[in-house]
């Protein structure tokens, strides 16, 4: 018996779901008092391995197939492992990737799938939380199976840090290239994708409290000022007003920078739910009551439209006219 994770990478860098992957694993693993291991599909394997080689990893799995993501790939290398380890829960990123194989890897095994985990505990069975009505309900479900396929939402546990002394074993796996279906190339961003506001250390992220796209740049302003990168709320991408790359929320990126500034942002649950995991956060509103307020580390209650130029000023930018 044992508990696997699954490490997501992407151009040369494992993403930050993989560290919260492992504290969510070895949590279950003691709750079930067995062992964690974690896999790494394709890519600089050697060096992703010495990086998941954190506290509580018993072993890290490499498979070495390729650079990029493969579904096929993905989907055959996991399901190997589970035949070989069979697993007591598998865990995977709530993730554009994960998503895209947790099905077909739940499907072929005939186990349970739930996705979008943001709590889990063990013992005799695995019990899991998940958000209802946009956030507003948590609810926990018993899973009614020995086995399981979880996916695990970003930025619910922190990243595992301590170094560990796991052993390091290349994964016995047989892909049949001739039957994925497809081959990865390479990778190209597609759509608005000079920026990456994941990899961002400092946000500034603007809501409907702008009030309309002209004022967008004074926004931009303060990010400059600050070495920033400019993000948003939902209602700002709805309006065409920036590109959906830059969306932060549920249906957008889930951030984890140092410093998060909301600006003009009451705190909408799904909004929430993609910025929390924020080391600092800093709201800007002219409502004392936004939501935002309930989970910012500092906040300034006042118009945005007087506060922000004032900020460009103290940073050293040169604030626009309004």
């Amino acid at each position: 018996m044992t508990v696997l994770a699954v490490a997501e990478h992407r151009r040369g860098d494992l993403r930050d779901i993989s560290f919260e992957l492992i504290t969510a694993g070895r949590e279950l693993a003691a709750d079930f008092d067995t062992d964690l291991a974690v896999a790494v599909i394709a890519g600089d394997i050697e060096g992703f391995a010495d990086k998941l080689n954190r506290e509580g990893v018993d072993t890290i799995y490499t498979v070495d197939n390729g650079e990029e993501f493969n579904h096929g790939v993905y989907a055959e290398a996991v399901e190997q492992l589970c035949a070989e380890l069979d697993p007591t829960a598998l865990l995977l990123p709530n993730s554009v990737n994960g998503l895209d194989y947790a099905p077909a890897v739940a499907g072929s095994l005939n186990l349970p799938l739930v996705t979008d985990v943001v709590g889990i505990e063990g013992g005799g069975t695995v019990e899991v939380v998940r958000e209802q009505y946009g956030g507003k309900v948590e609810t926990t479900y018993e899973v009614d199976s020995e086995r399981c396929v979880l996916t695990i939402r970003g930025a619910e546990w922190p990243p595992a840090e301590s170094t560990g002394d796991a052993s390091i074993e290349a994964a016995e796996i047989d892909i049949d290239e001739g039957s994925l279906g497809a081959t990865v190339n390479g990778f190209e961003e597609v759509g608005s994708g000079d920026v990456d506001i994941t990899d961002a250390d400092v946000l500034v992220s603007v809501g409907r409290g702008i009030g309309e796209e002209d004022n967008i740049p004074i926004i931009e302003e303060l990010a400059d000022a600050l070495g920033a990168t400019l993000s948003s709320s939902r209602p700002i991408v709805d309006n065409g007003w920036l590109p959906q790359n830059r969306q932060v929320g549920q249906s957008g990126k889930v951030v984890t920078p140092d410093v998060y500034i909301a600006v003009g942002i009451s705190g909408a649950v799904q909004h929430v739910a993609g910025m929390k995991g924020a080391d600092t956060i800093v709201a800007i509103n002219s409502d004392p009551n936004a939501p935002i307020y309930d989970i910012a580390d500092y906040g300034i209650v006042d118009d945005l439209f007087e506060v922000v130029p004032r900020l460009i000023e103290e940073f050293g930018g040169q604030a626009p006219e309004i």
